[in-house]
Parts: structure tokens; C-alpha cells; sequence
């Protein structure tokens, strides 16, 4: 990566040279107005963020768009990601990035609402009126033909919880691995539950490069994996 000097960090983000994170959970039916409103003014004021774009960002240091740029990010793999989120972010042209626990989504609807309240993943009330609260493998798979998806660990653990190398691989690596083999992408980045940052465990960090991720998000910034 390039690495721009502290005047010109500060030239670019006065000029609206820069990426904004806005973070989303539960995207719920009844708050579809709300969001909606928040993404046309998001639409309108900053520009659409891919993989690419993020890419080049690192690779150059510099922003290449008019606009300051926006990724919504839309986390756990509920089912109004795709119902309520994707869809508004297509409608205004936006990228959403997904990260998702993968075995959120691979639990039987039977029990998600369980998985859920046992694995910090919150609940509406709208989500316990019975049917699945999680995407279905099909819809990861559709969702990740115009937005980006990506792991938030498989059962929505923080590094402080996973401990042994059964816990990482099936966390960090699995994870992954189910991801690619649904969507026939790369998964790009990696998140942990509570947003932890790289660079707070060797271990961990050697355990998120070495699965090959590019990215890892974090609550304050993103983070380029080296």
C-alpha cells in the first residue's frame, strides 16, 4: 500500500476525499421508510464504494471519485438484508457489504431465533413472528452478485472467545470457506463480533492473514491486511 504523508491525508479529507462506514444490523420491514430516507440522502451526497474502488484506495492512496464514497454495512445475514436492505441499495445505486455469520444462516429456521438470542445477534419483534430471521444460502448467493460479501466469524464470536485452533480455523477459515463455495467469489474481508481491530492479537491476526483476507473491519477503521 501506499503510504501518503500526513499533509496529504489532511488535503484529501478537506477536499471529501474519503470512505464513510455507516454500520446497520436488523433492517426490520417496519423501519423501511426510515432507511430509505437515510439511503436516497446517502445516494445523493457520496458515491457507491466496491471492491474495486476500496482496492485502489489502498493500492494509491488516493480517492479517484468526485464524491466522498459510502459503504452501508449491513451485518449478520438477517433476512431483511435481503429483503429491506439490498434492495434499497440497489434502487439508489449504492454497494452494500454484508458481512455474515455463517452459521447464522446455516441453522435451521427452527432454531434461529435461539441462535440468535444465544449469539448476540438482536431480535425485533417483527423477527419472532415466526419463518426464518436469517438469509438462505440461495439468497448469500444472490445477494453477492451486486453487493459484497464477506465473514463476520461463523457464530458471531469475538477474537477474546475463540481460543483454540479448532475455535479459529472454524471461525476465521471455515467461514471463508463456506462463503466462496456458495457465492463462487473471494471473501474479501473478515470482521469479529464487537468490531476489534487488527492488530490487538498476534495470533489472531496471523490467523486472519493466513486465510487470505484482504481487509478486516473494524468499529474506527478498515484495516489492510499485511
Amino acid at each position: 500500500m501506499t503510504q501518503p504523508s500526513f499533509d496529504a491525508q489532511r488535503e484529501q479529507l478537506a477536499n471529501g476525499h474519503f470512505i464513510r462506514v455507516v454500520n446497520y444490523h436488523s433492517t426490520p420491514r417496519g423501519a423501511r421508510a426510515e432507511l430509505e430516507k437515510e439511503m436516497a440522502g446517502f445516494a445523493r451526497d457520496y458515491a457507491p464504494v466496491t471492491l474495486d474502488d476500496l482496492d485502489r484506495l489502498f493500492d494509491t492512496g488516493t480517492w479517484h471519485k468526485d464524491k466522498p464514497g459510502l459503504i452501508p454495512v449491513f451485518y449478520e445475514g438477517y433476512r431483511n438484508s435481503i429483503s429491506v436492505a439490498a434492495p434499497l441499495c440497489d434502487q439508489y445505486g449504492l454497494t452494500g457489504w454484508f458481512p455474515i455469520a455463517t452459521s447464522f444462516v446455516d441453522c435451521d429456521p427452527e432454531h434461529q431465533e435461539a441462535f440468535a438470542r444465544a449469539h448476540w445477534i438482536s431480535l425485533v419483534e417483527e423477527d419472532t413472528k415466526g419463518g426464518r430471521i436469517a438469509m438462505s444460502w440461495d439468497e448469500v448467493a444472490e445477494v453477492s452478485k451486486r453487493h459484497v460479501v464477506f465473514p463476520h466469524t461463523a457464530h458471531h464470536e469475538g477474537f477474546d472467545t475463540v481460543l483454540s485452533d479448532e475455535d479459529i480455523r472454524r471461525e476465521v477459515v471455515e467461514s471463508k470457506a463456506a462463503l466462496e463455495a456458495v457465492t463462487g467469489q473471494e471473501a474479501p474481508a473478515f470482521v469479529w463480533l464487537h468490531g476489534s481491530s487488527y492488530g490487538q492479537s498476534p495470533r489472531h491476526d496471523r490467523a486472519v492473514k493466513d486465510a487470505g483476507y484482504r481487509y478486516q473491519f473494524a468499529n474506527t477503521m478498515i484495516h489492510r491486511v499485511n
